[in-house]
């Protein structure tokens, strides 16, 4: 399989709520940028999620077998007629701990497949692992016509896909779009103020929760998920 070229964007993940501690871990963080502009900090804010996801959450299946691997040393005990209290109450806590982590690793992939199948009910977490993995070969461009020639440079292709959206989306200086032509009609004083002013911390709110929880509106990575469940 072809390898990613460059660094791996961002991409807050719901599993991390799944964490005792991840919250009072974001408060923590977001205290110590102290004053910064708000975007800004989201964006420092990636460098320690990243290396928290890193520590916290690396290698899930490796932590799963680990814990496998543990209990079943406990069972091979008790079936040669080793059995105490202590070695039960440590089988319990492995067996909680295991569980936590099929719930993360499920949790992952459903958010990863994005699958509109994937309900509270399914739990073929292999399922959304082809899903995500299915998804991740087709949205990637291998080649990309230039300007007649064909590219397959991934870096020259990155850079004619974002030349050719910000172009795409520039504002138009034709008088053709102006104005005073008449093409674009005026709206009423009313309506151009009820449009500038500010909305209110329950509009705000509200539209924030009205949003989809997997989506991530913004290229930032930080999905709506996110923003409410850390927002206070």
């Amino acid at each position: 399989m072809r390898q990613r070229e460059g660094p791996r964007p961002f991409r807050s993940l719901d599993s991390w709520f799944t964490h005792e501690v991840f919250l009072s871990f974001v408060k923590e963080e977001w205290r110590g940028l102290k004053e910064m502009q708000f975007t800004d900090k989201l964006k420092a804010l990636t460098v320690p999620l990243g290396n928290w996801h890193k520590t916290k959450f690396g290698d899930m299946d490796k932590k799963i077998t680990m814990f496998e691997e543990e209990i079943k040393k406990i069972d091979d005990f008790v079936s040669n007629g080793v059995y105490d209290g202590t070695m039960e109450a440590r089988r319990k806590a492995l067996v909680t701990c295991c569980e936590k982590w099929y719930v993360r690793k499920e949790v992952h992939w459903k958010q990863m497949s994005r699958s509109r199948q994937a309900k509270e009910i399914d739990k073929n977490t292999r399922y959304f692992h082809n899903i995500a993995s299915a998804r991740q070969r087709n949205n990637r461009i291998d080649t990309l016509l230039i300007n007649g020639r064909l590219v397959k440079n991934q870096a020259r292709i990155n850079i004619a896909i974002k030349e050719y959206y910000k172009e795409l989306y520039c504002q138009d200086k034709s008088p053709m779009l102006s104005f005073r032509d008449g093409l674009v009609s005026r709206i009423e004083q009313e309506e151009s103020e009820n449009l500038e002013a500010m909305p209110t911390a329950e509009e705000i709110r509200e539209a924030v929760w009205d949003c989809e929880s997997s989506k991530a509106p913004g290229c930032d990575g930080y999905n709506m998920n996110f923003v409410k469940r850390c927002w206070g």
